[in-house]
């Protein structure tokens, strides 16, 4: 199911059920109830923990969209810094250039093909990723150069390849989810405590009622689905944040 759908079913559920309750509860109370006699304190307070809640969703939204940009530049960094290795080692003899452009296609491969995909599950980037990069780095400090054009080189190519490996390092660092599970307790329950509080204010049936309750709980239902979408920086699918490797290198 695409994150698409998933989002039309969580609100359309969300509607669905508010407006059930309201109306199986204005079928109950029937024409007794009279709004008028709802204590202002009950409005003082449901506006006040409506403006607290949207403070805390605020920052979560903010929270996640922050670490998702910091993990799209990391990726980007990442990519660059192997494409600039891949570029400037044209300046060396064919057998050490092919050598070390073989290298960073097969780490490229392994990473956007295998690697990605165990990270986005487990949070975590694996062993072999790490021996294929440093060995793109052998590659680069075994070889000693021979005349100036590739002297000039070789400190640029091994500072490409020491940001590739901090790139990296942060990617693993910044993989897990972004939010602790005790934030997303207080995202729940503070969703379901705004929601419930409709009922508090003797909502009635009225089609304009209906319709305002309808969009206030699709609005918090669309609100967590974006923070749970962002909730993990690298995206939920492999083809979400890989792009920067795919643009680079013909895998």
């Amino acid at each position: 199911m695409s994150e698409w759908l998933m989002l039309v079913f969580a609100m359309v559920a969300v509607i669905v059920v508010v407006l059930s309750v309201i109306l199986l509860r204005g079928r109950r109370v029937g024409a007794e109830e009279d709004p008028s006699e709802t204590p202002d304190v009950i409005e003082y307070m449901t506006m006040m923990i409506g403006v607290v809640y949207a403070i805390v969703l605020g920052l979560a939204i903010a929270g996640v969209w922050e670490a998702r940009n910091a993990a799209q530049a990391t990726v980007q960094a990442e990519a660059q810094a192997l494409h600039q290795v891949y570029e400037r080692v044209q300046a060396y003899p064919p057998v050490v250039r092919d050598q070390v452009r073989e290298d960073i296609d097969g780490y490229v491969r392994y990473v956007v093909h295998t690697e990605w995909r165990r990270m986005l599950d487990t949070g975590d980037v694996t062993d072999k990723g790490t021996e294929l990069l440093a060995k793109v780095r052998e590659d680069l400090t075994s070889y000693e150069p021979r005349d100036d054009r590739e002297g000039q080189s070789y400190q640029p190519l091994l500072d490409q390849a020491g940001a590739a490996d901090a790139a990296r390092n942060a990617r693993a660092l910044n993989a897990g989810a972004t939010m602790p599970g005790v934030v997303w307790f207080g995202l729940i329950g503070g969703a379901l405590v705004a929601v419930g509080l409709i009922y508090t204010l003797q909502i009635r049936r009225s089609p304009r009622e209906l319709l305002l309750a309808g969009l206030y709980s699709a609005l918090i239902a669309f609100l967590l689905f974006l923070i749970w979408d962002f909730n993990s920086p690298f995206g939920h699918d492999v083809g979400d944040t890989t792009g920067a490797f795919t643009e680079l290198f013909a895998i």
